[in-house]
């Protein structure tokens, strides 16, 4: 075939071209390099790769902005954007916006965040699975959902169906949870955040049904609490719960004892950090979208992080700025800010971000198109049609922005002042107002220029205490938009940068520096005459260890003239941090008060909502918990969320932190009683292995399994019980020796018990036999992904080998997320550095996931 025009032939390459491509872009950085090649180069469903390096990546992202540019007075060009993007330096769309601008191989969305809901009114089944199948169709094109479930009516309260009395919410949000675990985003999971007013009646079961282990692990949930709540915790005084949440035309009302919900609350986030708080009250009264709230802009909820409350139906797409980079002479004496670059870029930002509503526009009518497209029946596709155009409505109309920064961490290094001082607050304050004040003069001429959002009132804004201190802080840029009104409806965030503070190689969002300096291990060929071996393992595989330096930590050796060939001792790294403007500025080493103060005073000049997180060590006391959300809530601050060290596992800790949570690891597996208790609670898990359907009963011991029995599931040789059974569940041994009969006990819909005689004689006997054996190793405290392991390398019959891997896919689920997979490898880059998230291997170097 004779080809016409040669320029629209489009180089691939295979993912090992672009890696190597890329690790040269990234100048050696091996993980920055993987994650763009899998999360962010360009490629279509076949797995071809379009794009070697982020080079390509920026070229194709400021085409795109260029083209709708154009289309407006004072116009960018293509190489000025190009310029602003290029190399993570200045401006970087996140995610969504990186993915999908001038992607022709998705037909996705280029918001980040969504929130729907029913404008807290329908609490009707066709209203809660009209709202689950929204979800759904959102996640499905890459966004990150929020929805509020206060609208739902609690436990117990009459209904006019079959069930005589509702559920109330917690089983419906398990049921959102698990619609989040089923789609599937290119290997990235759904993203969804739950939330419920303290008000409801139902608000307790909510904030302690995520600490049942398994139980909705598809979600964050985070509280929406009122002013008058803390009020009642502080002054110690009755609370009362209603439903609806809203109005005096009640349905159902209780008076509690604040306190102890406020204890709750508390202990829960103690140690699971979770539930999140958002302070409710504070969050409306600052929302200036919320002046329009009888026209559709009432806010609802959040994104999954917290950082943007949105009403039903509203999106948001993400930008960090890097503020690193405005540091001229970083690490020397001679540092400063460059405010007049700074200014100008946040203006450019700012017009960017407005360009991009329009290209998500465009995306909107292709999704529209290829609903419209698809051959199903109408009626079908009525639900996700229809929220498309209500998502295109209010992104039309409102024109919502989320200009961000990252990189405040290593800014204020970089300038010398230390993080959580008061010099270092004071510093960052005014670089939040600054952006706040020059993003809105920007969507006030992109007004001028563009015309003003759609439904610009400012006689509706005028009292809103965020307008008020813009019109305190620069009174010309008020009465400018006045004058012409506003290009967006709100603009600023603070998100969590995770990949794009990996790829512009920054500390992450408004967080300070995690670890400057830390050791990995390499496993190694010890007969490599080219090889240092530092570490044997038990199982006698050889490792060497290398330095990893921050990469900004490493830039200031550079300059200050440390050697950065030389194999430092660990004394000798301590004096390195010390000596470096990193000291006690790291994110266990912040006073948690000064953060919680310096995150209100930076809410104040941040219009939606900001993503940070407290870190507290291990032994902090629930009281100073509960004493940061109570300052928290006085500071201002919209939201807070505290992270207990340990109390979630996977975060990167010291090679002496990890052999002393080693040491506490067996202490804690010793713990089990040496008789067994005569009942113990239960959990069942359901798994299909080939076209064998299974069943695993687990007794539990303070959450943990103790032991474990499996068979056919719901055949004639196998167990039959109903697939609703999951609560409530016991086992029964009528001896302590364990070679007594094992009854299986359950309760039905109306709480009457069921109990199945001797699981014994339900299996196959040596399914029984295997696992008599491996409940001994639970029972003897062995840690479970080294029962996974024994189980996995046991030599069986290939008759065998389904029950075996059925109850190694039961006991995955028990793992603690974070806990490192030893002797496997990534079977997408080869890589070693494996944990188990909610049962299933991931790669934290390329971000793949295998379950199962």
């Amino acid at each position: 075939m004779e080809i016409e025009n040669l320029s629209e032939i489009k180089t691939t390459y295979s993912a090992d071209e672009a890696y190597q491509k890329s690790l040269v872009y990234f100048k050696g950085d091996d993980l920055a390099a993987r994650v763009w090649v899998n999360k962010y180069a360009l490629k279509d469903s076949y797995g071809a790769i379009y794009e070697a390096t982020p080079d390509d990546m920026h070229r194709r992202i400021a085409s795109e902005i260029a083209r709708i540019d154009q289309r407006y007075p004072n116009a960018l060009t293509e190489d000025e954007i190009f310029e602003l993007i290029r190399d993570f330096k200045y401006i970087i769309p996140q995610g969504s916006p990186m993915t999908g601008i001038g992607n022709p191989y998705q037909i996705a969305s280029l918001s980040n965040c969504f929130v729907i809901g029913n404008n807290g009114e329908s609490d009707s089944y066709g209203g809660i699975m009209k709202i689950d199948q929204e979800q759904v169709q959102l996640m499905k094109r890459r966004g990150g959902v929020g929805h509020d479930l206060s609208h739902i009516r609690p436990k117990g309260s009459p209904v006019k169906n079959s069930a005589l009395t509702s559920t109330g919410i917690v089983p419906f949000m398990e049921r959102f949870s698990n619609s989040t675990r089923e789609v599937a985003q290119d290997g990235r999971r759904g993203a969804l955040m739950l939330s419920v007013a303290i008000k409801h009646p139902d608000s307790e079961g909510f904030i302690d049904a995520k600490m049942e282990q398994g139980k909705v692990t598809g979600a964050n949930v985070s509280v929406r609490i009122d002013d008058e709540f803390m009020r009642a915790v502080e002054e110690k005084r009755s609370y009362v719960q209603q439903y609806p949440i809203h109005g005096n035309d009640t349905l159902y009302q209780k008076e509690i004892d604040p306190t102890l919900l406020w204890k709750k609350i508390v202990h829960n986030a103690w140690r699971s950090a979770e539930p999140g708080i958002l302070f409710w009250d504070t969050i409306i009264r600052e929302s200036v979208p919320d002046c329009y709230a009888d026209l559709g802009y009432r806010t609802v909820s959040t994104n999954p992080c917290g950082e943007i409350p949105l009403c039903p139906y509203d999106s948001c797409r993400l930008l960090a700025i890097n503020l690193f980079s405005y540091v001229e002479k970083p690490f020397t004496k001679d540092a400063y800010f460059n405010w007049e670059l700074f200014k100008k870029h946040i203006h450019a930002a700012q017009r960017m971000m407005d360009d991009i509503i329009d290209l998500e526009l465009e995306k909107i009518d292709a999704i529209l198109k290829k609903i419209d497209d698809d051959p199903e029946e109408a009626e079908v596709k009525r639900t996700e049609r229809n929220l498309w155009l209500n998502i295109q409505t209010k992104a039309n109309e409102g024109r919502r922005t989320g200009i961000g920064i990252t990189a405040e961490g290593d800014m204020l290094a970089a300038l010398g002042l230390r993080y959580g001082s008061d010099e270092g607050t004071k510093f960052a304050v005014e670089i939040h107002k600054n952006i706040a004040i020059e993003a809105y003069r920007a969507s006030v001429m992109t007004a001028k220029e563009r015309g003003p959002f759609a439904i610009f009132d400012a006689e509706r804004e005028k009292n809103n205490p965020f307008i008020q201190r813009l019109k305190e802080a620069d009174p010309e840029l008020y009465f400018q938009m006045l004058e012409h009104g506003r290009r967006n409806i709100a603009l600023l965030t603070i998100a969590p940068t995770g990949t794009t503070s990996l790829m512009s190689q920054t500390s992450s969002g408004i967080e300070p520096v995690f670890m400057p300096v830390y050791k990995r291990r390499r496993k190694v060929n010890p007969n490599d005459k080219e090889v240092r071996v530092d570490f044997v393992d038990e199982v006698g595989d050889s490792w060497e260890e290398y330095v990893v330096f921050h990469h900004r930590f490493k830039q200031w050796m550079e300059v200050n003239g440390h050697d950065l060939t030389k194999n430092y001792g660990q004394k000798e790294l301590d004096d390195l941090v010390k000596q470096s403007p990193y000291y006690k500025a790291t994110s266990n080493d912040v006073d948690y008060h000064k953060k919680v103060q310096m995150q209100g005073e930076i809410q104040k000049w941040v219009d939606h909502s900001i993503s940070v997180t407290i870190n507290m060590p291990e032994d902090v006391t629930e009281e100073l918990v509960g004493q940061l959300y109570m300052e928290a809530w006085k500071a201002g601050c919209k939201g807070v969320t505290v992270y207990r060290d340990g109390s979630r596992s996977g975060v990167l800790i010291s090679n002496s932190e990890k052999e002393a949570k080693a040491e506490e690891d067996e202490k804690n597996h010793a713990s089990f009683p040496v008789i067994r208790p005569v009942v113990l609670e239960a959990d069942v898990v359901r798994f299909q292995n080939n076209r064998d359907k299974w069943i695993a009963f687990i007794g539990l011991i303070d959450g943990r399994p103790y032991e474990i029995f499996t068979g056919f599931l719901d055949d004639e040789d196998g167990i039959l019980i109903p697939r609703w059974v999951n609560e409530g569940l016991i086992i029964k041994n009528r001896e302590a020796d364990g070679s007594s009969r094992y009854d299986f006990q359950y309760q039905n819909k109306r709480g009457h018990k069921t109990t199945i005689e001797g699981l014994s004689y339900k299996f196959n006997p040596e399914y029984w036999n295997y696992a008599k054996l491996i409940s001994s190793t639970l029972r003897h405290g062995m840690a479970i992904e080294k029962v996974v392991d024994l189980i996995n390398s046991l030599q069986l019959d290939e008759s065998i080998n389904t029950w075996k891997n059925g109850v190694a896919r039961a006991l995955k689920r028990y793992i603690p997320d974070g806990t490192e997979a030893k002797k496997q490898k990534c079977q997408n880059c080869n890589s070693t550095n494996l944990l188990y998230q909610e049962g299933c291997l991931t790669c934290k170097d390329c971000g793949s996931s295998k379950c199962g």
